[in-house]
């Protein structure tokens, strides 16, 4: 008997014979057979049947204790067999199967629910009047014989292919959905049409356990009761598709001014590909990103048709894209009411998003757009009306196309926000919603220019940054303002050279005059000095958008996207010392159906209080001998008011800015040159009859226009600050100075001037300030230092 054996007897107490023993070398006597030895167990000694007992009962004994049986397996792979698993498994099975028959009895397809009845959205100014009522849905319904045939099969290949085949689900994304919602990430597709078309129409867009198993079993009979063509005709004609347009009639209409009967294929691919994104795929709206996606969604579309075997290869092969035409707005939107209406539906579809009641803003949009909302806005009526009288006055008024046809590829846009409260009190979006369908005031496609300066100055007062040569960043430290001078970073040339304007060499010059006449290579060199990636954090805190900038020296000649809601946002942050400050438009939301919880536009301090005021004081020297001391310094109605801001000019003259604030009101104003042609940006050169369109002409003209005829007098910044010009004036403001001055920006027919017109006054003002400065400025634009070396790191000891 082997050792395995010998050791499996003595586990089963010796009931097999012992082997015989090495010491005396013989084998045990055997029993004979058929005879019992009296005395032994098995052939067996009494003493060895004895110890085997003993071994048997400590081996119970040791089971008992580890939990294994006499097969050597535990409890627990006693209690979880692969019989009973497969059993219990079977049993959910079972009970899963009995509860959906349940639900299957008890659900009946419902009639179309509340949010398929058409409704009005009110609005409202901030004082509870009316400003429009939006209720005239935009829709007609078709039957599906009045939709060519290819173009049904459009959506099929944009949606759901397997629509004519299948039972009307997907349990794959049915069951993705519901494990999304579970789990809280929301859903990820996976529908057929026949269940977008009864979540459309007989549910609610909420996204619930319950509402999704409703859907499934809805979709399941409907697939049961109706024909597909039922079911396909009612999805193209519920579904939005952007524009206001609900149903494939409206859309055909607002995207390509023909019925849907006329509708060419790629004219359906299009519109089929749009109900991922109206508002992200609408050619007119879109961005650059935008733009390749739908041509993307659209090539996926047709080819999804050839592999069908709906569309011939050859024939899709000729096929071009169709942009769509330019859009109309909705009857009752003209003027700046579709800008203002638009704007408000946006930011309440992203709190929906936000508190969970809808996946996106597309799903959002189209509970907005279906009715029953009471939207109050913060819009100030007064200043509405002031906002849009300086716009005309100081800006349409002077534009010609007939003489110059650059007057009609100018585009402004405006937002006035309470840096108090972050309300919007004022929005203007261009010369009207039925002339230009887009809102200037929320577009994030044009350079911010150089009111992106004083990020990159906060960044260095919050960040308590050094120059190159180890001295504090504060208003008075020296830079070298020579154009095009090497940015440095620790010795070594970082490749950025930039021009300033009329590539004009300043020299020596302190940081308050470089704001003042904002010198480019000055503050490149100060962003490398703060570090870029710390300036656009910055940037991030104050409200920009800098997910996806790099963070590179170009960066601090603003060329970056942002629109005029944004950079208000940033300079009513600075304007109430650094506590974050988020543009609202909206002041309440009411609705029978929902309740939406507005979030508190006024936030945490982002920024040192110290910096933010150290900034608006140095920002007081740009109004005061700057670059906007013509426009706004000079004008006659400011009436002793305080003021800082800052203007932009971006590169090629297709933008123009002045952000600017008061201590109790923020605007911003921006200038963009938009080909009326075909909406590419242009060059605003000899616009108005100016060689350009600088941030101190139009836009600061704009912006005083309105802001010296809205914001209160009398008030001061209140600063917790020691340096810039708010502390160390310039130049001291006069009610009585003459208002017959000669404008910074002298019209011409000419080409732009080598010498920049708001750099050096056209005429010395007629009339002296009433009170003589308290200090000189500490630096002449072109003078030599008299305080302490440059900061130049190609010369650190500041030799001329």
């Amino acid at each position: 008997m082997g050792r395995a054996e010998e050791r499996r007897a003595r586990q089963r107490g010796g009931r097999r014979a012992a082997p015989p023993t090495r010491s005396s070398g013989t084998a045990a006597p055997t029993r004979p057979a058929g005879t019992a030895s009296v005395g032994t167990v098995e052939g067996g000694p009494v003493e060895g049947g004895r110890a085997a007992a003993r071994r048997a009962a400590k081996g119970k004994a040791a089971r008992g204790a580890t939990g294994k049986g006499k097969d050597g397996k535990s409890f627990i792979r006693r209690l979880f067999t692969w019989k009973k698993i497969v059993g219990g498994f079977l049993g959910v099975c079972l009970l899963g199967m009995g509860a959906f028959v349940v639900l299957y009895m008890m659900i009946d397809i419902p009639k179309g629910n509340a949010d398929a009845t058409l409704q009005s959205n009110v609005y409202k100014y901030s004082d509870g009047t009316l400003l429009t009522r939006d209720g005239k849905r935009n829709r007609e319904i078709v039957p599906l014989s009045k939709v060519p045939k290819d173009v049904q099969k459009t959506f099929v290949a944009a949606e759901n292919k397997t629509f004519y085949k299948d039972n009307g689900i997907d349990l794959k994304g049915t069951a993705r959905g519901l494990l999304n919602t579970l789990s809280g990430k929301g859903a990820q597709g996976g529908s057929t049409i026949t269940q977008q078309y009864v979540k459309n129409y007989y549910l609610t867009q909420n996204q619930t356990v319950s509402r999704k198993l409703k859907e499934l079993v809805i979709s399941l009979k409907l697939d049961r009761e109706k024909s597909k063509d039922y079911i396909l005709a009612g999805y193209i004609n519920t579904s939005y598709y952007g524009r206001g347009a609900y149903g494939i009639q409206a859309a055909a209409q607002a995207y390509y001014r023909v019925d849907a009967e006329k509708l060419s294929v790629e004219q359906g691919a299009y519109l089929a590909a749009l109900l991922q994104a109206p508002n992200q795929y609408d050619w007119a709206i879109a961005s650059d990103t935008g733009r390749r996606l739908v041509q993307a969604r659209w090539n996926y579309v047709l080819d999804n048709m050839v592999g069908q075997g709906w569309l011939d290869k050859a024939e899709r092969d000729k096929m071009t894209f169709p942009k769509p035409k330019a859009p109309k707005a909705a009857p009752g939107m003209d003027g700046q009411t579709g800008y203002l209406v638009n704007a408000a539906n946006n930011q309440l579809a992203k709190q929906l998003v936000a508190q969970g009641s809808a996946d996106n803003v597309n799903d959002a949009l189209n509970l907005v757009d279906a009715g029953g909302w009471t939207i109050t806005l913060n819009i100030d009526k007064k200043k509405q009306i002031a906002l849009e009288k300086a716009a005309k006055s100081q800006l349409t008024s002077k534009l010609d196309p007939k003489k110059r046809s650059v007057d009609a590829d100018v585009q402004a846009g405006a937002v006035s926000v309470n840096p108090k409260t972050g309300a919007v009190v004022a929005m203007y979006g261009g010369k009207g919603y039925y002339q230009h369908y887009r809102n200037n005031a929320t577009r994030v496609d044009y350079q911010p220019a150089s009111t992106f300066k004083p990020v990159i100055l906060a960044a260095a007062f919050d960040e308590a940054a050094q120059t190159q040569t180890g001295k504090p960043i504060t208003a008075n430290t020296m830079y070298d303002g020579t154009s095009k001078r090497p940015v440095v970073d620790n010795g070594v040339k970082v490749g950025f050279a930039p021009q300033n304007e009329d590539d004009h060499d300043y020299g020596p010059i302190t940081v308050q005059t470089a704001m003042n006449y904002s010198v480019n290579s000055v503050f490149a060199q100060m962003g490398v000095d703060v570090g870029m990636a710390k300036v656009l954090k910055v940037a991030s805190q104050l409200g920009m958008d800098t997910a996806d900038l790099r963070a590179v020296p170009a960066q601090t000649l603003g060329t970056m996207g942002a629109s005029p809601l944004q950079m208000a946002g940033v300079y009513a942050t600075l304007d109430n010392h650094g506590k974050k400050v988020t543009p609202s438009i909206i002041k309440s939301v009411e609705s029978s159906r929902r309740t939406v919880d507005l979030p508190n536009p006024i936030g945490g301090q982002v920024i040192k209080r110290e910096a933010a005021d150290s900034v608006t004081s140095v920002l007081t020297g740009v109004v005061d001998d700057g670059t906007a001391k013509t426009s706004v310094r000079d004008n006659a109605n400011r009436d002793g008011r305080k003021v800082a801001g800052k203007t932009g000019t971006s590169d090629e003259n297709r933008s123009a800015w002045f952000s600017g604030y008061t201590p109790d009101l923020v605007t911003t104003v921006g200038l963009f040159g938009e080909s009326k042609k075909n909406g590419a940006q242009v060059s605003m050169y000899k616009a108005g009859g100016y060689p350009r369109v600088n941030g101190g002409g139009f836009p600061a003209q704009i912006w005083a226009a309105y802001m010296f005829g809205v914001s209160q007098t009398g008030l001061k910044f209140d600063l917790e600050t020691d340096q810039g010009a708010a502390v160390q004036p310039t130049y001291t403001p006069t009610v009585s100075q003459s208002p017959t001055q000669t404008p910074s920006q002298t019209p011409s027919s000419q080409a732009p001037t080598s010498q920049s017109p708001s750099q050096t006054p056209t005429q010395t003002p007629t009339q002296s300030p009433s009170q003589t400065p308290t200090q000189s400025p500490s630096q002449s634009p072109t003078g030599t230092p008299t305080n302490g070396n440059i900061d130049n790191p190609l010369n650190p000891n500041g030799q001329q």
